[in-house]
């Protein structure tokens, strides 16, 4: 197959030529690049000659098509993009690149480009595309996202990487699937008040929030959290946080002290299915924090979130509810200094961590009840 371009009035998409190897081994020095791809570390001009080499070799069997991408004002390269093929319908695409071209839409676009090609020519034949990276690359996740990849999953050990296995993630595009996005990515913004900060959770948060988990009252009205809360608990809940926003199903913001930035807490918004137009809130304060306000200050902040419409950067939900379990006192005040009305009961449904129940108390709140 001989090389062919790519254009439009954002990107050009060309084979990588001998002329592109100074800039490709250049390139190819950034840590993000060594982290999320296989590219060899450290990467040497003789690298780039190779790969070069290797790309055309590619075009001549058919086997793998890539691009340069390129910025059309001077096609400079600006990252790679490339599409292996299995020769029974199957294309694998991988992308990446350079730090100065992130974050401006252009791998989005640069995919739709290709994905649009490969599928529209009867010659290659391909009627899915496949998209893998090593878990923790949120930049190439959002990318398959927002060009109408589905999810399909985490493969633990899914793909190598110099010679090691890396857990991956994995998802699909289909002849004819709206490049689009397939479902909503919830984003979690930064929400500030006097007393505390909403923020997303980082892995530097894991000490604090398995501190939190260990305490005895919040082992006894959380009922369903590991014992020992060890700090790979928390590293496992920060993780489980982010990809729930991924796929939609909740956003969760870290408490943090405005004055240090030490997480003293940790609220959520979860949105059930199958409408997501309903949010159930849930939180917990780090017991050094508790009775400063911390709690109903932030959880004003996440039912505002909540109640702002999309278009102006909210979740735009219809209706939230909370519960607490017969007894948590602390909870009901702020659920009730909040303006959540009571809406039912449940009797005996609680399991208190000494393996007595007690009753569940339901609270609802609507957009014009919330002051």
């Amino acid at each position: 197959m001989e090389p062919f371009d790519l254009t439009s009035e954002r990107v050009r998409l060309s084979a990588p030529s001998e002329s592109d190897i100074d800039q490709l081994a250049t390139l190819c020095q950034d840590p993000e690049i060594t982290r999320w791809t296989t590219v060899p570390s450290p990467y040497t001009r003789q690298h780039a000659e190779d790969f070069v080499r290797q790309q055309r070799d590619g075009w001549a069997s058919g086997r793998s098509l890539t691009w340069a991408i390129r910025d059309p004002a001077d096609a400079r390269v600006i990252g790679m993009i490339g599409v292996g093929l299995t020769g029974d319908g199957l294309g694998d695409i991988g992308f990446w690149l350079a730090p100065d071209a992130r974050g401006r839409g252009l791998c989005s676009h640069a995919v739709r480009l290709v994905a649009d090609r490969v599928f529209s020519d009867a010659a290659l034949g391909v009627t899915h595309l496949t998209w893998w990276a090593y878990v923790g690359n949120w930049a190439s996740r959002r990318v398959a996202w927002s060009t109408g990849f589905r999810h399909e999953g985490y493969v633990r050990g899914g793909a190598a990487q110099r010679g090691a296995r890396r857990d991956a993630w994995v998802a699909t595009l289909c002849a004819g699937d709206p490049m689009v996005p397939a479902s909503r990515w919830l984003d979690v913004p930064v929400l500030r008040g006097s007393r505390v900060v909403l923020r997303p959770y980082e892995e530097t948060d894991a000490d604090a929030l398995a501190e939190a988990c260990r305490d005895p009252e919040t082992l006894r009205w959380l009922n369903s959290l590991p014992r020992p809360y060890t700090r790979d608990d928390a590293v496992q809940f920060i993780h489980r946080a982010a990809e729930e926003a991924a796929s939609g199903h909740a956003v969760t913001w870290a408490a943090a002290s405005p004055d240090d930035g030490r997480a003293i807490g940790s609220f959520s918004i979860r949105l059930p299915q199958p409408r997501r137009d309903q949010g159930e809130l849930g939180y917990l304060v780090h017991p050094a924090a508790r009775g400063s306000g911390v709690a109903s200050e932030a959880a004003r902040l996440m039912v505002r979130h909540a109640f702002i419409s999309a278009d102006d950067g909210g979740l735009g939900l219809r209706r939230l509810v909370i519960e607490h379990a017969e007894g948590n006192e602390g909870s009901r005040k702020v659920i009730e200094r909040i303006g959540f009305r009571h809406c039912g009961t449940e009797r005996a449904t609680f399991e208190l961590s000494d393996g007595t129940f007690a009753a569940q108390y339901r609270y609802d709140l609507l957009p014009e009840e919330f002051a």
